[in-house]
């Protein structure tokens, strides 16, 4: 007697849901496809943590087509991540976005293990980006003797310090200077809420700063 794998139950339950869902859409509009075939031009790029409890659309309450998603673990956007870096081009680039979103989470797993001192194999040179934040922000934190409050803000730095990595980018700041677009946000979602709360990122006072060293715009 074959025995049904675990979370096969789930599984097949996903193309139920799709079928579902189509229906529900087909309801409401009988062209919905249609459109949604026809191209995407969204508003916001939202990059964000890979967590599954932290889904960008439904949370924002957004519907298909109004952003452009890119997430990873503790929503990282490093030098050497051609993968964050390319969305990022594309995102400004090509689909010419308003906003550039960076959206933590407390309670995240990774910045977590950033605190901590483990050998955690393949994923320490990832840590090793948030470790790099702390280490930035050693001071302040250090200075938060509550655990919970300490790993709290490190998720708030984390953001912010990602922020300053969009800014880095040269499609940024040639966008920017040409267009006054795409400004630069840093939010973070409580799960125990459901909020999402704005940090109220700096992005003229930042992006002012970083052109002093990491400017890639002098051309514009």
């Amino acid at each position: 007697m074959n025995k049904e794998e675990p979370g096969s139950a789930f599984y097949k339950q996903v193309f139920e849901n799709n079928k579902k869902w189509i229906a529900d859409k087909l309801a409401l509009d009988k062209d919905f496809f249609k459109h949604l075939a026809q191209g995407q031009k969204p508003e916001i790029l939202y990059i964000g943590c890979s967590d599954s409890r932290a889904t960008a659309e439904e949370l924002m309450g957004a519907g298909p087509g109004e952003v452009f998603v890119h997430r990873n673990i503790a929503n990282v956007v490093g030098s050497s991540d051609l993968n964050a870096l390319s969305v990022v081009e594309y995102a400004i680039g090509m689909l010419q976005v308003k906003r550039v979103v960076v959206c933590g989470h407390y309670g995240c797993g990774g910045v977590k293990a950033a605190m901590e001192a483990h050998d955690l194999g393949l994923i320490n040179p990832w840590l090793r980006q948030i470790r790099d934040v702390y280490r930035l922000h050693r001071t302040e934190l250090n200075a938060i003797k509550e655990e919970n409050l300490r790993y709290r803000r490190l998720v708030e730095l984390n953001v912010e310090e990602q922020c300053i990595n969009v800014i880095k980018t040269a499609v940024l700041q040639k966008s920017y200077l040409r267009t006054g677009t795409p400004s630069v946000h840093g939010w973070v979602f409580d799960m125990g809420t459901g909020e999402l709360v704005d940090l109220h990122f700096d992005f003229p006072g930042k992006l002012e700063e970083i052109r002093q060293i990491y400017d890639l715009g002098a051309e514009i």
